[in-house]
């Protein structure tokens, strides 16, 4: 037996999967079908604690060729987890891989009832435990901080390019997917992922043809070293930027961000064109959002939630930066937004932002 306990004092009672012990974090849903290895796998869950709305997990069990990199989530909360996955390219079940990277976790309770909590009150903290605690204060209190030092990448390393080498991009990895490495690799670049706290000059003395900034977790508004370096950068060299780096960004230029009731977490969060017609159905994960119009005179809106209107995109005239809030790399999901990184490599070769 075990607990869910909410910082609310809502208590759901369950079955303990994964590792053993407490686990405290930031209690968030997630809504995609498929994509949890990649879930799992993802550096901007560090911190937190993450609910799957979908009812069974495990299902094809565990693909280390699916991962994006280390994971950093303090638990894990599922309705039903499969003991007996069914996949060609599975390696094991996912309980046994939990309980072998340290992961608490709870299975059999009603994850859509918590769910229906955290959109009407908003996120809120919670704890996985064996026995009911005695005194909440501990949950409540509980913060996360310092997210991006503790999932960036501590030395420099070089992915080289398929094929025939076109461009020389830097990666600013505040806990990057690797599947953005990956993307830009297939499109002929040759990237070097560098740490979060990389000085523009270290950056700039390389003579990379871009820079790309990537997702990651915590308050943007944080990350005061990263965004004062990102001051020197943009406007330099061309940038692209994904999620969290769509976030520092934004900051950089002087915008503000804000936290979102309860955010976008999934494979089927719809994004809409400013200034066309089209809807996209995207990848998302981030609790935080940009105020567009903290940003006016600075840089154009390009991309809105179709569920809340928040800003999902921004690109900066005269700066050759753009950004997204969004993951046009996700495999996980839909894929058809990869034009942006089309995008990016029309303005490594001197194309102008519209």
């Amino acid at each position: 037996m075990a607990y869910l306990v909410l910082s609310n004092g809502m208590t759901f009672e369950g079955r303990r999967i994964g590792a053993p012990g407490s686990a405290i974090g930031e209690l968030v849903f997630t809504t995609g079908m498929v994509g949890y290895l990649e879930t799992l796998t993802d550096p901007s869950y560090a911190g937190q604690i993450v609910l799957q709305t979908f009812p069974l997990i495990g299902n094809y069990g565990v693909i280390p060729e699916d991962f994006e990199g280390k994971p950093a989530l303090r638990g894990y909360v599922v309705r039903e987890l499969c003991g007996e996955p069914s996949n060609f390219r599975s390696e094991g079940a996912l309980d046994g891989w939990l309980k072998s990277r340290g992961i608490p976790g709870i299975a059999g309770i009603d994850t859509r009832e918590v769910t229906r909590v955290i959109r009407e009150e908003g996120v809120m903290n919670a704890v996985i435990c064996d026995e009911l605690p005695a005194d909440l204060a501990p949950v409540k209190a509980y913060t996360v901080r310092g997210a991006v030092a503790e999932v960036s990448r501590k030395a420099a390393q070089v992915y080289p390019a398929e094929g025939a080498p076109a461009f020389r991009v830097t990666l600013i990895d505040y806990g990057a997917k690797q599947n953005i490495i990956r993307s830009l690799c297939a499109r002929g670049c040759e990237v070097t992922a560098v740490p979060h706290d990389t000085p523009a000059e270290a950056i700039l003395a390389g003579h990379p043809d871009g820079v790309m900034l990537s997702n990651g977790p915590g308050d943007p508004a944080e990350n005061t070293a990263c965004i004062a370096e990102l001051r020197k950068l943009i406007g330099q060299v061309p940038v692209f930027g994904i999620c969290l780096g769509h976030q520092l960004a934004a900051l950089a230029m002087g915008g503000q961000t804000m936290k979102l009731k309860y955010g976008h977490r999934g494979a089927n969060q719809p994004v809409k064109e400013t200034a066309g017609a089209r809807t996209f159905i995207t990848s998302q994960n981030h609790g935080y959002a940009v105020v567009a119009d903290s940003l006016k005179g600075i840089g154009v809106e390009t991309f809105v939630n179709a569920n809340d209107g928040s800003c999902e995109g921004m690109t900066y005239p005269g700066k050759r930066c753009f950004t997204v809030q969004f993951h046009p790399e996700a495999c996980a999901g839909p894929r058809d937004t990869g034009f942006l990184f089309d995008r990016f490599m029309r303005m490594m070769g001197g194309e102008e932002l519209a």
